[in-house]
């Protein structure tokens, strides 16, 4: 396009793109018109013209297949381009949503090699058939929903697997008990007293620091106490109650009658051994036994468990957690029969096989309990809020009315693993009843009122009696939460391995392993023969 304007202002030509010619003439009336804001209008204009074609020429590239044939039109058209395209932020076309609502069955895609499988091939794909919103929508579902199928079926793999891994007996564990069994049966050293004769009347004084720990893991077990003993500042005033099943007796005896802690006294006990729970009808073992007879009914197997392919993969790995041994264990359910097992004791700290202790726990015996009975660390607040984010809601089914009247779902819960226990303010309380009350209750309705473990009901039967203390002393997660790291753990007084990952598997996270692994003896003969390593 060319502007020739004469000498005198009075005509002006427009030479278009084609080569044609257009005339303007301009009459001037009056002499005090201006012929220089004549100029200026004009070129202006002539300006915007060039700027209209430009922008309708890059529309029409563009692809839009209706081309304008109003001004109206062209200023629709127009007004997002000339605004930097600000009209169209935010919004997205609707065949877009329409495609994305509508359901895609697995059936749909199963089958199909056309979808793409990576992002890659994904814009590959969009651009080689120049898509329009429509078939991107839908080529974007069916790869995303693919993705979504195959991340669940792995991830409900990884836990079916981490659950084989966690409930089986490792062959080291299994290893380490037969060999200590045979040298019960050959070493008359394997089969000392425990404690020594003199020092038996230390299991009921209570100006000592009583711990508890039940097991029926050897080695899990030599690491409490190892870590107990060499972290204290008064070892000698450190007397440790190992209770064990019948089975584990013999190798647990030997074990500690091989490697003794002094001057800590060291108490190995089976369970046959106590008088009150040999004797009798015992709530702990029918309760067991109930429990048992249920869940076989109700649950299935893993392989029903798995199958399952409607469930969040963290339901199914919930339901998986139920199945583990451990939640039908005596060693578990124990605890709740503290007053009876040591009548004489009036506090205790009861510590899980699963744990690491890092300082002296003699500070705990200075806490003042309030009147309360347990002495626990809450696990609603914390940095992490993965594992420092439990409260009643997450352990207890309140969809049931039952559990709905009585409790509140945004209460605060706490941990088990490491508890101060007030055994004197306990024998005034009805605890352990209403626990029992509780079990039964919850086996009535099928296992509705909670699915997992023995911590629901002891939040239920500890109600009203929970002294909290500082989370210090306990750091919960090393079994399940992998981004915990090895400097926070190091500076806790007591670190957990609740979870799957224990220490003593293959599945634990390498870089926490070592706070657990340092307390273990590679040059001991019974770890080396089973070949334990510490790394």
């Amino acid at each position: 396009m060319q502007l020739h304007i004469s000498p005198s202002l009075r005509h002006v030509t427009v030479v278009t793109g084609k080569g044609l010619r257009e005339f303007i003439k301009v009459k001037v009336g009056s002499r005090r018109f201006s012929y220089q804001m004549m100029f200026y209008s004009l070129l202006f204009f002539t300006f915007l013209l060039r700027f209209v074609f430009v922008l309708s020429t890059v529309d029409t590239i563009d692809g839009d297949p209706s081309p304008c044939s109003s001004l109206a039109c062209l200023g629709k058209r127009l007004k997002p381009k000339i605004l930097g395209r600000r009209a169209e932020t935010g919004n997205v076309p609707e065949a877009v949503y329409q495609v994305l609502e509508q359901p895609l069955s697995e059936q749909e895609l199963k089958g199909r090699s056309d979808i793409p499988q990576t992002l890659q091939d994904f814009m590959s794909e969009v651009k080689r058939s120049k898509s329009d919103a429509r078939e991107f929508a839908q080529k974007l579902k069916e790869m995303v929903t693919l993705m979504e199928q195959r991340t669940r079926t792995a991830k409900i793999q990884e836990y079916l697997y981490r659950h084989v891994a966690s409930s089986s007996i490792p062959k080291q564990l299994h290893c380490l008990a037969l060999k200590l069994a045979h040298e019960h049966s050959i070493n008359a050293a394997a089969r000392l007293q425990l404690p020594e004769a003199e020092l038996v009347p230390t299991l009921v004084d209570n100006n000592y620091f009583h711990f508890v720990l039940a097991s029926d893991n050897i080695l899990a077990a030599s690491v409490v106490a190892k870590s107990l003993v060499q972290n204290s500042l008064r070892p000698h005033k450190i007397v440790l109650h190992i209770i064990t099943d019948r089975k584990t007796y013999f190798p647990m005896q030997a074990w500690f009658s091989l490697h003794p802690l002094s001057p800590a006294i060291i108490e190995v006990k089976a369970l046959h051994h106590f008088d009150w729970l040999s004797k009798g009808k015992v709530p702990v073992l029918e309760a067991m036994e109930k429990d048992q007879r249920v869940r076989s009914q109700f649950r299935g197997g893993s392989s029903v468990i798995v199958a399952n392919n409607e469930e969040n993969p963290v339901v199914v790995a919930a339901k998986l957690q139920a199945l583990s041994p451990k939640y039908n264990s005596l060693m578990n359910h124990i605890r709740i029969h503290l007053p009876e097992l040591f009548p004489s004791l009036n506090k205790v700290v009861f510590l899980d096989d699963d744990i690491v202790i890092q300082t002296d726990l003699s500070p705990l015996w200075d806490i003042d309990m309030d009147g309360k009975v347990n002495g626990a660390v809450e696990t609603c607040r914390g940095e992490d809020k993965f594992v420092m984010s439990k409260k009643f809601k997450s352990y207890l089914n309140f969809s049931n009315p039952l559990i709905a009247r009585h409790f509140d779902p945004e209460e605060c819960a706490w941990a088990y693993g490491m508890n101060v226990f007030d055994l004197a303010a306990w024998r005034k309380t009805n605890i352990s009843s209403t626990y029992y009350h509780w079990l039964d209750e919850n086996l009535k309705s099928d296992l509705s009122l909670w699915q997992l473990g023995t911590l629901p009901p002891g939040l239920i039967a500890f109600h009203g009696h929970v002294q909290t203390i500082d989370p210090f002393w306990h750091m919960l997660g090393l079994g399940y939460q992998e981004t915990t790291s090895f400097s926070d753990a190091e500076s806790a007084a007591v670190v957990h391995f609740n979870g799957r990952a224990k220490p003593w598997l293959d599945i634990a996270f390498p870089h926490l392993r070592p706070l657990w692994a340092k307390y273990l003896d590679s040059s001991d003969r019974f770890i080396k023969s089973c070949h334990i390593r510490a790394s």
